[in-house]
């Protein structure tokens, strides 16, 4: 029986041996590789955080210990440590395990996470509930160094000093987020790696002077003084918490020691580890970036399917081609140069993109700062992590009306990531900004055509959003804002962006069973021209909006209103969406089936309700 296979919760990793330990992380490392190369998922990120994990484990109990994981995407090592390596084939997989820490998937995750820098306001408002109640559980969050770009990291580790809980921080650091970090606190980072004998000293004299308390106040003056020597830039201990590190997050006995350490000092301490992202796979080692969030690929190469071109790429050359001819062009991007596209951009203009790290309320701030000067910024930001830019979108951008363009990646329903990924709110968050114009193209060559209108025509906040992925059936080019693009006279299907494919398969099988359909196209989401559609419905008399959004705030719910207020008779109105917008884990293809919005459930929908009279 390998070492692996006895491991089920904190409690069997508390019981192995120095041997066994090491046996235990090089076999995670391969069962790692083996199942995320069958299902795709973060490979990287796990890989580098194998020992770290189990030395948590080691010191805390996950079962009624707090352990709250920033991003989570590093949470696969504890997530097989506690109970659920036998599901690991269904990670990411419609009804599997998620790829993400997920309280109502086991009790040993502590919260959910999907969205980076809140994990240390979540871990101090629970250490902060637990005296309230007088409870004991030991309460802690793990934190990567790229996270800690996001301002929200920083404001909650003000607090967390200030306040003084017993909370241990664990602050992941690999020198990574996706790309590589960026910032101030990243040349912060770099210079707090290179002072290890500060620690060091630290463990020593506390061990020296343990049963000495008058020697030790004594002393106290000599050890602050060879803190400020060492680490006179440390940004932690200034604000009041007591920081450890760097450790080396690869030996558990060190990170054992450190975190039992950290523990003990029932306070606010900050555990600065140095991890290696890819750790122990030489092709994630040499291309952590590449092997960050993979599909499938060999476990003994690393070697992956060409990628086929994506909406995100195609922007990104569109992008660049504009910059070519316009030097007041500029791309913004939060840690996601790649994901979006814009390395395409940085290649061709690399004085003109900024990557402002995991900070959206930055990046939009920052382009409104731009746009008020006179230059046109292209903010390419997927759709889930806008939403935590809202007020920047009304506050710095709407009330000026500055011109910013956006480009809304990853919107519409992404798949394996889950719920927290999803994009399924950004047509009612932008519908909701003032002036706000929302283009949805259906293919490369709209796309195309609506990010060029909307850097060179438009005025006021633009956005052009767009799915993770490729495009489908639909190639032609719409420049219409509205259009027909299937005549039919017993029902009218409405939809926008690749959605549309569907609706025109839905007409196909529709028309077998003698209905005869309408596909009304829509490009521009916001302002909402409904002249075309009026037309259509006063021919059919029936409508079906099909949208992988939420119901509140989607183009359905504003079509429905429009119809109750204008002099506008059907007999048959139904809107398939995705209801609340808060949509599991799953392929793209199994989620549109689950809620109703493939092809076939529309068309199944149509005939069920006996519409036709």
């Amino acid at each position: 029986m390998s070492v692996l296979d006895k491991i089920n919760s904190s409690a069997d990793v508390k019981k192995l041996n120095e041997k066994e330990l090491t046996e235990l992380c090089a076999e995670i490392r391969t069962f790692l590789t083996e199942n995320v190369s069958k299902t795709g998922g973060h490979l990287a990120s796990n890989l580098g955080a194998v020992e770290l994990s189990v030395a948590l484990h080691r010191v805390y109990d996950t079962s009624a210990d707090r352990i709250v994981f920033d991003v989570g995407h590093q949470s696969y090592v504890h997530k097989i440590l506690t109970g659920r390596k036998e599901r690991f084939g269904t990670l990411r997989q419609l009804g599997g395990i998620s790829g993400f820490p997920k309280p109502y998937e086991s009790d040993d995750d502590a919260f959910i996470a999907g969205h980076a820098s809140n994990s240390v306001a979540v871990a101090l408002g629970m250490a902060r509930a637990r005296t309230m109640k007088g409870e004991k559980y030991k309460v802690a969050c793990v934190i990567g160094d790229g996270s800690m770009t996001g301002g929200m990291a920083t404001e909650a580790i003000a607090n967390a000093a200030a306040a003084n809980e017993p909370l241990v921080i664990i602050l992941n650091d690999n020198n990574m987020s996706i790309n590589r970090n960026v910032g101030g606190m990243a040349r912060i980072f770099d210079r707090m790696r290179l002072k290890p004998a500060y620690f060091n000293f630290k463990r020593a004299y506390r061990q020296v002077f343990r049963n000495l308390p008058e020697l030790y106040r004594f002393n106290h003056i000599i050890k602050e003084n060879v803190k400020e020597h060492l680490v006179s830039d440390n940004i932690f201990s200034e604000m009041g918490m007591y920081y450890l590190g760097p450790v080396d997050g690869h030996n558990i006995g060190k990170l054992e020691s450190v975190l039992e350490y950290a523990v003990e000092l029932d306070s606010t301490v900050l555990v600065h580890v140095i991890t290696k992202k890819g750790k122990g796979v030489p092709y994630a080692e040499n291309n952590p970036d590449k092997y960050h969030g993979v599909g499938k690929f060999d476990p003994l190469t690393g070697e992956m399917p060409c990628p086929s071109e994506s909406f995100s790429s195609k922007a990104g050359e569109v992008l660049s081609s504009l910059a070519d001819d316009n030097k007041d062009i500029v791309a913004i991007t939060a840690a996601m140069t790649e994901g979006t596209g814009m390395d395409v951009f940085a290649l061709k203009h690399p004085g003109r993109i900024f990557d402002v790290g995991i900070a959206e309320q930055t990046a939009v701030a920052m382009a409104a700062g731009m746009a008020k000067q006179g230059v046109t910024p292209f903010v390419a930001i997927y759709s889930t992590f806008l939403q935590r830019a809202y007020d920047m979108l009304i506050h710095d951008v709407a009330l000026q009306g500055l011109h910013v363009v956006f480009g809304v990646d990853r919107a519409g329903l992404v798949g394996a990531d889950g719920e927290t990924h999803q994009g399924t709110f950004d047509v009612a968050y932008l519908s909701s900004v003032p002036g706000m114009k929302i283009y949805s193209p259906a293919n490369f060559a709209e796309l195309e055509y609506t990010v060029r209108k909307a850097v060179y025509e438009d005025n006021g906040p633009v956005a052009v959003r767009y799915p993770r992925g490729g495009e489908g059936e639909w190639k032609e080019l719409q420049t219409d804002e509205v259009a027909v693009i299937k005549e039919g006279t017993d029902v009218t299907l409405v939809s926008y962006g690749i959605m549309i494919n569907n609706c025109l398969e839905a007409a196909r099988l529709l028309e077998k069973k003698g209905v005869s359909a309408e596909v009304v196209k829509i490009n521009v989401i916001k302002p909402l021209d409904y002249s075309v559609l009026d037309r259509s419905l006063s021919k059919t008399g029936k409508l079906m909006t099909v949208e992988d959004v939420c119901t509140e705030g989607s183009a359905g719910e504003k079509i429905a209103e429009h119809i109750a207020v204008s002099d506008i008779k059907l007999s048959y109105l139904k809107l398939l969406d995705l209801g609340d917008g808060i949509v599991e884990h799953g392929s793209v293809a199994e989620l549109q089936k689950k809620y109703g919005i493939d092809a076939l459930s529309i068309c199944t929908k149509f005939m069920e309700d006996n519409c036709l009279k």
